[in-house]
């Protein structure tokens, strides 16, 4: 069922992200044994799809949490699952604390999240994409200034953000740097916000990311406008004092991989 769940992942999210089926074979050409070190999924508090009521449907895959993480300029909270299966990608999972924005946006969000209908959630919720009609390009300006997440989230709905190429397990490529130069070289802009690669051995993970893709769509009021969609990402995890390679997240990290969606 694991297996089946990331391969739907990934159908959806290279619709959204054209970029990713592109540098997932430029890279695979060198090294047939590709790696996803993990997906991540963005949600809204407060809603039929919060935190607390998708993260069964990963219990129920066999993961269980790893890690808890609060972003407090951003207003949000996440969680990492990992899964006993050590080759089964690991996922993050953010949540929008809708009660921390503006009276304004609280109510913006939900006109759209109160028509969530949902009985029973499964799995495939988490390729769903949008469970609420499309807002207008108006009220999507008006998120984009208070929470560039909320704007991101309630125009492409629940699914992948990107997934992530594991350097750790590239046979011709050993740093960051490296994978960042040859993502360069064919042509995609990466995201540079606190520097192209975050993170340090120190840290014991550097991550770097791509651009979020842009994808032409329609908003509620017949208004045609370019978006950020999805992107892809890099990581290198270093070992730990006990030699095992660290599995988590860092803050600081994460922090600056939530902006390749923002293209504004």
């Amino acid at each position: 069922m694991v297996e089946q769940f990331f391969e739907a992942l990934w159908a959806d999210y290279t619709k959204l992200a054209p970029q990713a089926r592109v540098i997932h074979n430029l890279f695979a050409a060198r090294n047939p044994n590709l790696v996803n070190d993990h997906v991540a999924f963005r949600t809204f508090a407060n809603s039929p799809f919060e935190l607390e009521r998708l993260e069964p449907l990963l219990l129920g895959l066999g993961y269980s949490v790893q890690g808890q993480y609060r972003f407090e300029q951003k207003r949000l909270r996440a969680r990492s699952y990992m899964h006993p299966d050590a080759g089964v990608p690991k996922i993050f999972l953010s949540e929008l604390l809708v009660n921390e924005l503006s009276s304004g946006t609280q109510g913006l969000l939900a006109k759209y999240t109160d028509q969530i209908v949902v009985d029973t959630l499964d799995i495939g919720v988490f390729y769903s994409g949008r469970a609420w009609p499309m807002p207008s390009w108006t009220e999507y300006q008006a998120l984009l200034n208070e929470s560039e997440y909320a704007a991101w989230l309630l125009a492409i709905g629940l699914r992948a953000n990107h997934f992530t190429i594991s350097v750790n397990h590239l046979e011709q490529f050993r740093t960051v740097q490296q994978v960042v130069d040859a993502v360069k070289a064919a042509g995609f802009e990466i995201n540079s916000v606190g520097g192209e690669i975050k993170g340090s051995p120190d840290l014991y993970l550097e991550q770097a990311s791509t651009l979020a893709d842009l994808q032409l769509v329609r908003f509620a009021d017949g208004d045609e406008h370019e978006i950020a969609t999805c992107f892809y990402e890099f990581a290198l995890r270093y070992p730990q004092l006990d030699g095992a390679l660290f599995q988590g997240f860092v803050e600081g990290n994460a922090d600056k991989i939530f902006d390749s969606t923002n293209r504004r």
